[in-house]
């Protein structure tokens, strides 16, 4: 059985066992992490959210994404700025789908 959930403002399609990069969520490495925007489970499509269905998951780390450049330039203005970026993420494994 699979699910899509929502958490970040992203969907994932998860299975028992998955393991994700998500948004940070709270939690410390091997915390259980209750999802409940889920989407769809199987052959039940929500309207927007099926009701009563959770994923459980446990938080495997806390890490960080690459680093991203931001530059931005404006042409003819000696205009130039550059920052970077790393997102921080929370790796979840998938332990259980409950269908509600």
């Amino acid at each position: 059985m699979f699910a899509v959930i929502q958490t970040g403002g992203k969907q994932y399609k998860v299975a028992k066992d998955d393991v994700i990069r998500v948004e940070k969520l709270a939690g410390e490495a091997g915390e259980q992490v209750v999802l409940d925007q889920v989407l769809m489970v199987g052959d039940k499509i929500g309207a927007p959210t099926v009701a009563g269905a959770k994923v459980t998951a446990t938080v495997v780390a806390q890490a960080r994404g690459p680093k991203l450049i931001v530059f931005k330039k404006r042409r003819r203005q000696n205009s130039r700025r550059k920052n970077g970026h790393r997102q921080d993420l929370t790796i979840l494994r998938i332990t259980d789908i409950a269908a509600g």
